[in-house]
């Protein structure tokens, strides 16, 4: 038989009629075989992909599956139809690993044993490694990619057990695995070394065969609602060997589950901490005690002073911490040598650590410094007995080496809560200061913090702390007051006065802040800062055409420098405009006194540069007519309180008019101060007393109004037509 392919055709007349039809048949009889093998040749190459039970996989020159084998449907758990078409990547627990083999496939053509893993539509994952080559057209064109993977999962499996097997039976830890019962399937070589047990004594038993009891059941309770809830435990328990003795054991758990998610196994990993456990409690009793009286140091001090005082708040009682410092132990120590001074500081430690009562704390802070905390007091005199105890301790005498050896203590105490909020270093302060004045008062004896002196003590510093800061932020500011004669109209002077312009209470007057610093170095500073404010309001005073003296108030401290007149004679140089003629200084009668000859050579010394003194609130002292005619001063001053009652106090008028005359004998200038109606100026007078300054001629002003005051200023018509007195 032939196998033909016909072609016909009709043919027809001229007029189109059909006259019949033309055929020729062609032989395809071997072109027919020639298909048939390639068809049968392709089912078999089909037969033969299907048949692998290796996933098999075409990829297109972009990266899409063109062809899957069932292989791959069964390990993607996804049907071919789903497959073709799709990122080949996408697969894969790792798409960029995925592509970048397949980079490899292209550029060298072929890729042996890349390994991959293939994540199933169920989340199962199969490890693989893949074998791949580029396919061609006849014309050498890169078509594609033919893969095939192989499983390796069972035999990375069997890897990971050679791995585990060796590192269960190698491991420097204990393991030991049990069933879901809790009982023991297996344990390696390090259990026996660590448990002194063996291997066969131990399978089919329960790990609490190591129990030391010393766990209660709540401890296991909590271990194992951990182990359900997050399927592993971690911590420490005290297990006992098999010869009995009791270890301390860092033991992890980690729980097992099967595929279906039940737990199957839980595996025990321990190591013996207990040489660790041992070294650390040796650290923390170092950190916390003094190596030498085994007495807690400062450290656990503060620890157990904090807890004291937490526990004093709760009982509503006092505790008392006392501040001890041994007298006379340096001699001791320094004729003796440090060896027999440490045992007498071991002994006295024992002595005054007897002296306590339980629950109170003796600690060693220094060299010969102790602190005791004594909880639990009813009240201060509760604690005197405790107190006397203790200094009898301290003093007590000591045989050391055929040596008795006898110091004392002084002690210092203060107690908690007190009336302000007090934390634990405030209170050790306390002692602390307390302390010194037990050693002032004579050593041996215990001496008691007082509170309110303290507040006073700190009202006071933060006072000069303050005062320190308005000098460095430029918070004072001078006013001034005039001098003036009451019957010429003439301004004489004026007197600078120093004013705190405070940012909150406004401005304030001196007694507000100088009796703060008028002992302290800082009066230093703010005296010579207000003569350079002065001296630099002087020469601007001088360009407006004003030239008047201006007086200054110098204290006894600033005066008592050695180097006042130095001191002076810089700032002056500072203002070379400024006259030293027209600096006056004024200086209080009490303060002028203190040291006569002092204050008569500084008084010189300023003479001899111009400076003149006036002697202020004159009156108030003790000055006799020797120490008058002693100090070279240019005036004095009448004291406010004597010229305010003059009027209604023959007392004071009568010594108004003794100090007048005294002026006048000594030759020196008198001025009243505190002229505050007519009538005093009046009364001033007739005694001959013309100088005067006070609220009745005006007040202390700021710089600025000083001209037009002067300016506009005239005495009172009656003080103008009174006579003059001869004097």
């Amino acid at each position: 038989m032939t196998d033909v392919h016909y072609n016909a055709s009709v043919y027809s007349d001229d007029t189109g009629k059909v006259l019949g039809v033309f055929a020729a048949a062609h032989d395809v009889t071997e072109r027919k075989k020639a298909e048939e093998l390639v068809k049968r040749a392709s089912k078999y190459a089909r037969s033969l992909i299907e048949a692998s039970l290796d996933p098999l996989v075409t990829i297109s020159a972009e990266g899409k599956i063109t062809d899957v084998n069932t292989a791959t449907e069964q390990v993607t758990g996804l049907a071919r139809t789903d497959l073709v078409g799709s990122d080949f990547a996408d697969y894969f627990t790792d798409p960029a690993q995925a592509r970048a083999g397949y980079e490899q496939v292209f550029a060298r053509g072929f890729v042996t044993d890349y390994p991959l893993a293939i994540r199933h539509a169920s989340g199962k994952i199969t490890d693989v490694l893949y074998n791949a080559s580029v396919y061609r057209d006849d014309a050498g064109k890169v078509l594609g990619v033919f893969a095939a993977a192989r499983d390796v999962t069972e035999r990375k499996k069997a890897e990971s057990l050679i791995q585990a097997a060796s590192v269960f039976t190698f491991a420097r830890e204990g393991i030991v695995i049990t069933n879901a019962d809790g009982t023991i399937l297996n344990v390696n070589d390090s259990f026996t070394r660590i448990t002194g047990y063996g291997r066969e004594e131990v399978l089919g038993k329960n790990p609490s065969l190591l129990s030391a009891g010393h766990q209660d059941k709540d401890f296991y309770t909590a271990m194992w609602s951990d182990m359900i809830q997050k399927g592993h435990w971690s911590g420490e328990v005290l297990n006992r060997r098999k010869d009995g003795e009791i270890y301390v054991e860092a033991l992890n758990i980690e729980a097992v589950s099967g595929v279906d998610g039940k737990t199957e196994h839980y595996v025990g990993f321990f190591s013996d901490i207990t040489g660790v456990k041992e070294h650390q409690k040796q650290l923390e009793h170092i950190a916390h005690f003094d190596v030498l009286t085994e007495l807690p140091n400062r450290a656990l001090l503060a620890d157990r002073l904090l807890q004291a005082m937490a526990q004093t708040t709760r009982r509503d009682q006092l505790l008392a911490v006392v501040y001890i410092d041994l007298d006379g132990f340096k001699t001791i120590n320094d004729r003796y040598g440090h060896d027999v001074g440490d045992q007498l500081l071991i002994k006295l430690a024992g002595a005054m650590k007897d002296a306590l009562v339980e629950g109170d704390t003796l600690a060693r802070i220094g060299g010969d410094e102790f602190v005791a905390v004594l909880i639990d007091q009813e009240s201060p005199a509760n604690c005197v007995k405790v107190l006397t105890r203790l200094v009898d301790a301290a003093a007590s005498a000591q045989q050391q080496d055929g040596l008795v050896l006898q110091v004392s203590a002084s002690l210092g105490v203060t107690f908690y809560p007190q009336a302000e909020d007090i934390n634990a270093d405030q209170l050790l302060r306390q002692a602390d200061q307390t302390m010194y004045q037990a050693k002032l008062a004579g050593k041996n004896r215990f001496h008691v913090f007082d509170c309110v002196r303290d507040v006073s003590i700190r009202s006071h510093h933060e006072n000069l702390q303050r005062i320190h800061k308005a000098l460095a932020q430029n918070e004072f500011v001078m006013h001034y007051q005039p001098k003036v004669n009451m019957r010429t109209g003439i301004v004489i002077g004026v007197e600078a006065l120093i004013r705190w312009q405070h940012p909150k209470q406004g401005l304030l007057h001196p007694i507000a802040f100088l009796p703060v610093i008028e002992d302290d170095p800082l009066a230093v500073a703010v005296g010579e800062w207000v003569i350079d404010s002065v001296l630099v309001q002087m020469e601007r005073w001088n360009d407006e055409g004003m030239d008047v003296p201006v007086s200054v108030n110098v204290g006894a401290r600033q005066l008592q420098q050695g180097d006042f007149v130095d001191r002076l004679k810089k700032i002056l140089a500072k203002h070379p405009k400024v006259k030293a003629t027209c600096l006056e200084l004024e200086v209080l009668e009490t303060s002028a006194l203190q040291d006569m000859t002092q204050m008569s050579q500084v008084i010189e010394h300023c003479a001899e540069i111009g400076v003149m003194f006036s002697l202020d609130d004159f009156g108030t002292g003790y000055s006799s007519l020797t120490y008058l005619r002693r100090l070279r001063v240019k005036q004095i001053k009448i004291d406010r309180s004597f010229v305010r009652d003059m009027l209604v106090d023959t007392d004071d008028l009568a010594i108004l008019e003794g100090v007048i005359g005294l002026a006048a004998a000594f030759k020196r200038q008198v001025i009243a101060e505190g002229v505050e109606t007519i009538k005093h100026g009046t009364e001033l007078l007739k005694m001959g007393c013309e100088l005067a300054q006070g609220y009745g001629i005006a007040r202390p002003m700021p710089a600025r109004k000083i001209l037009n005051w002067i300016a506009a200023w005239r005495p009172d018509a009656a003080w103008m037509e009174l006579p003059r007195l001869d004097t």
